[in-house]
């Protein structure tokens, strides 16, 4: 078995977010309606959404936001996070989960959801239909880019289940599942299968009985966008961090200007916003902790098509952390800049896709392994020799999803740092790695 697939199957458990007295400030999407226009469906029920390993609720953002442009409510779509790097055990997770879902019947006032897993999260997803309490909770169940499994969800496998997988997954080896509904869609990574339009239109006709009218991102002319501040791994939130948001030069990645166009404080729970953005204008993100010992974090966003509120700003995880490890090399000086990108919807790949940073090409075996479905690429001078090693460093080949590379970003004087992912220009600033790392996001 894959040495992934042994990560994932290994590192899930325990700890949601949001607990009873918090959820109606959990994250849903839209601004008071499902589709902007002023009306939503309640007959449609709520739909959960459970992310996978090392992730969070912001996978789901663009199958909310594709929920809500077919009329579900904004109260009706939700995201659960949830610690998958602690090793509690048992059913603990489970619980949380159920207590999350307890939670939106009571909010939505709805008689059951609809459940979505990927990945680790659909291990999680068939623990708890396991419990028939627990299922009659439950009208139908998406198992996404998840493992293959003896027979559908359910203590009975009596939940109605759809199964839906790639056979270029190559995270997960997944399979048909006997007595669920199959849908196999060729092309897509381990991530892709989480995020794409397929995908969502599976779900949708699964859940809904009937095809969506859209799956597409419609733009609306009012952007609002919020989320929360966690920390990477646990999903722990950083309550009291400053985030301020500044327009930015496409061109040159430099802020307009030196005052933010908004200043947030995130809540006990990490939320922050809303606030009011122009649409398909581009964002940095700058994020303080209030923990000590944290590094700031200053992340370049595209621009906005219509309100977001699963925007994640996730901070490097704690001392302590069972991924700390990963993050302490970093560079922490005025001599260089520390330069991550993460593709928020599908995996890096070689021979697939094409990352330039600058001049360099980094996506190549080495670095964007398919099989390693890269998602955060983390680039800095590990040997402080003030040049392009283009090597490998740190424990980062030990993880899916996560790698590294030697890229020398000088932080003097004031310069761009040019990022192209497939032909998506997104340009940064390069700051010196003691003032905090960058972070570029391609959506």
């Amino acid at each position: 078995m894959k040495r992934t697939l042994l990560y994932l199957t290994a590192l899930i458990m325990l700890s949601s977010s949001c607990n009873k007295e918090e959820l109606p400030d959990c994250p849903t999407l839209g601004n008071g309606n499902g589709n902007g226009t002023g009306e939503c469906d309640k007959s449609k029920l709520p739909v959960v959404m459970v992310h996978g390993f090392l992730a969070s609720g912001d996978t789901y953002a663009n199958q909310a936001m594709r929920f809500l442009a077919n009329d579900l409510c904004d109260d009706y779509v939700y995201a659960f996070d949830w610690n998958t790097l602690n090793q509690g055990g048992g059913d603990n997770n489970a619980i949380l989960l159920d207590e999350f879902i307890d939670n939106v019947l009571e909010v939505t006032g709805a008689a059951q959801v609809n459940l979505a897993g990927h990945s680790a999260g659909g291990g999680l997803g068939y623990t708890y239909l396991s419990n028939a309490t627990r299922a009659a909770k439950v009208n139908a169940y998406a198992h996404v880019g998840s493992g293959a499994q003896d027979g559908a969800a359910g203590p009975n496998e009596d939940v109605p289940t759809i199964n839906i997988w790639s056979p270029d997954d190559l995270i997960v080896q997944s399979a048909d599942i006997n007595g669920a509904e199959n849908v196999m869609l060729p092309g897509l990574d381990h991530y892709e299968i989480a995020t794409s339009a397929p995908t969502f239109e599976a779900m949708y006709n699964f859940f809904y009985g009937e095809m969506p009218s859209t799956s597409t991102l419609i733009p609306e002319s009012n952007v609002d966008v919020s989320g929360r501040v966690l920390t990477l791994g646990e999903n722990e939130p950083r309550a009291g961090a400053t985030v301020r948001i500044f327009e930015v030069d496409s061109e040159t990645g430099f802020r307009i200007s030196s005052n933010p166009d908004h200043t947030v404080t995130a809540d006990n729970n990490g939320h922050w916003g809303p606030v009011s953005v122009t649409p398909n204008t581009n964002y940095e993100f700058e994020v303080t902790t209030a923990v000590p010992g944290d590094r700031r974090i200053f992340y370049y966003r595209e621009g906005f098509v219509r309100s977001n509120p699963l925007v994640y700003l996730r901070t490097l995880p704690p001392p302590g952390s069972f991924v700390s490890l990963l993050f302490a090399g970093l560079p922490n000086s005025a001599d260089q800049s520390v330069l991550t990108i993460f593709a928020a919807n599908q995996g890096i790949s070689s021979g697939r896709d094409v990352l330039m940073i600058n001049e360099f090409e980094l996506s190549t075996p080495e670095f964007c392994d398919p099989e390693n479905n890269t998602i955060a690429l983390f680039m800095y001078d590990g040997n402080n020799n003030g040049e392009t090693d283009l090597t490998s460093q740190g424990l980062f080949g030990q993880f899916p999803f996560l790698s590294s590379a030697d890229v020398f970003f000088s932080p003097s004087p004031q310069a761009t740092i040019e990022c192209e992912l497939n032909g998506k220009k997104l340009n940064v600033e390069n700051k010196a790695s003691n003032e905090g790392i960058i972070i570029a996001v391609f959506d």
